[in-house]
């Protein structure tokens, strides 16, 4: 478990659970085997859970996006366009 970000408005964080066999993708990174990322939308106290192609989606829009030098609020637009999938809601244990 990894925390990517964390705003006041949202938090990403990434499972890599393992289990591949340790290769990496064309450019000779690695490549999320099993696993995925968890959005936490801290204002409507939803999360969304992202694996398989979605979540390499998401991994290639963050990139994108990085490359850029993005604020705050530009990385906050996006984590919102896939929170307002988000159906859970947010449970404190």
């Amino acid at each position: 478990m990894l925390m990517l970000y964390n705003s006041d408005n949202f938090a990403v964080v990434q499972f890599d659970l393992g289990g591949g066999d340790g290769a990496g993708d064309a450019e000779g990174g690695s490549v999320l085997h099993r696993g995925g990322f968890e959005i936490v939308d801290k204002f409507a106290r939803k999360e969304i859970f992202l694996d398989g192609a979605a979540a390499v989606q998401f991994k290639a829009a963050v990139d994108a996006l990085v490359e850029k030098g993005p604020s705050e609020e530009e990385l906050d637009e996006l984590m919102g366009r896939y929170s307002a999938l988000a159906q859970h809601p947010l449970v404190l244990h």
